[in-house]
């Protein structure tokens, strides 16, 4: 996915992303954050670019799933044994060429105050592709608080909640990219145990206080020591 177009996208929000930690800018990896929002994806797209799982019914969404399907993600059916053999064929092929993908293990979004339990099934093809996989915390504010304001849950609608979005103010997003999980860690740990550890990594750093200053608020990407 784009990185300069998704950071213009925030931007149109009013969004302030504030990255922290190191992110791996350079050759395979996978990156496992906690999900609370469709804007999860453009965050971490405009870090670096990268593709995504998703599950299928994004596809279906109006403008954003026609956006997220060009960018070439892997659209998984969930349920579906054929289809998560699919995707981890797709996920190998990406690794080989330098790509890194990201994935919302939980398989849903959450209120974003801490994570709900992660499937382990999409870990195997970075533990058998011997790739670096880096856990990322999403910690999302308004007004500087920690906030469930930009969480898209319940029986929210996507149209709804994107114009929430887009008539507020103030909202910012912490994106701590933690200590990455080496090859050898995760060939010694196996997918399950991987998936648990990167589930309590990732945890522990979203019930985190935020660390950065929000105010004054300003729309951009900060890259904070």
């Amino acid at each position: 996915m784009n990185n300069a177009w998704s950071r213009m996208l925030m931007r149109l929000c009013g969004i302030r992303i504030d990255v922290l930690g190191e992110p791996r800018m350079k050759g395979a990896a996978l990156w496992v954050a906690n999900h609370v929002s469709w804007i999860d994806i453009y965050i971490l797209a405009g870090v670096r670019s990268v593709f995504f799982v998703a599950k299928s019914e994004i596809r279906s969404w109006p403008v954003l799933g026609w956006l997220v399907a060009k960018v070439g993600t892997v659209f998984l059916q969930r349920g579906q044994r054929h289809s998560i053999r699919q995707v981890g064929d797709e996920m190998q092929a990406r690794f080989q060429r330098g790509e890194v993908i990201g994935l919302f293990a939980e398989g849903t979004t959450s209120d974003g105050f801490d994570v709900l339990p992660f499937h382990s099934s999409l870990f195997e093809p970075a533990v058998r592709a011997q790739v670096e996989i880096q856990p990322v915390a999403l910690r999302f504010m308004h007004h500087g608080q920690r906030s469930d304001f930009a969480a898209f849950v319940g029986d929210e609608t996507l149209v709804a909640n994107l114009w929430t979005l887009l008539g507020a103010t103030g909202v910012s997003v912490e994106v701590e990219f933690l200590p990455v999980i080496s090859p050898a860690q995760c060939q010694a740990l196996g997918r399950v145990q991987v998936a648990r550890h990167t589930e309590r990594l990732i945890g522990e750093a979203v019930r985190l206080a935020p660390v950065c200053q929000a105010e004054p608020f300003e729309p951009r990407y900060e890259r904070s020591a």
